[in-house]
């Protein structure tokens, strides 16, 4: 009996397999558009510590769905292998959807930034996406950097949400300037008042093989 795929690719895309390389990567099979669901990732949850304990070659697909928490795709499908881009067109709704970032033409591949989902060091790797954006090295506190807290605002998995926004408080609270005759200058805080990431993102991630 066939086991159905640990991950869902929507109809909206397609799994490829580069007959030369053998490399995976989906295509969007159709227009899609913007906030329509492409993918749900799916498989076992394991510590970073059983992660580590896999075989060499298992594994391959892992995404980090909450702190020292990883979901590794058990059977393996098209849903898996969506792969990383600096200027992705989708990102994280919660913790294992995919959706569309912007509108999506038929014919191009469908990717998204590790650093939605990644708030760990597991999967580390060379970029060379080609972008103008592209980090050329994929880090795993590539979460930190403030420009893509602006640019995946609402897209990042929650718990690395929460973890965006204590970092901006920290960092709020730090340049507020003190208190001088009972009241506080409240134009060191109005960053602290009106940013606010909306909970609402969470991404498989392929982890490339060398």
């Amino acid at each position: 009996m066939n086991r159905n795929p640990s991950s869902f690719l929507a109809n909206c895309a397609r799994g490829c397999v580069d007959a030369r390389t053998g490399n995976r990567y989906v295509l969007a099979a159709r227009d899609i558009r913007r906030g329509e669901r492409i993918a749900v990732f799916g498989g076992s949850v394991l510590t970073r510590t059983d992660l580590e304990g896999l075989g060499e070659g298992t594994g391959r697909y892992t995404l980090q769905i909450d702190e020292d928490l990883y979901l590794v795709s058990t059977d393996d499908g098209p849903g898996d292998w969506i792969n990383h881009s600096c200027a992705p067109n989708t990102g994280m709704r919660g913790q294992i959807t995919l959706v569309a970032l912007r509108d999506i033409e038929a014919g191009e591949e469908i990717c998204f930034d590790y650093a939605m989902s990644d708030g760990s060091h597991y999967d580390e790797f060379d970029c060379a996406c080609g972008s103008s954006w592209c980090r050329h090295r994929i880090r795993g506190d590539d979460w930190q950097l403030p420009q893509l807290w602006e640019r995946y605002e609402g897209h990042f998995s929650p718990y690395l949400l929460a973890k965006i926004e204590t970092l901006h408080l920290e960092t709020a609270e730090a340049s507020t300037p003190q208190v001088v005759e009972g009241r506080a200058n409240s134009l060191g805080r109005s960053n602290e008042r009106n940013w606010r990431p909306r909970l609402r993102g969470g991404r498989r991630q392929v982890t490339r093989s060398s």
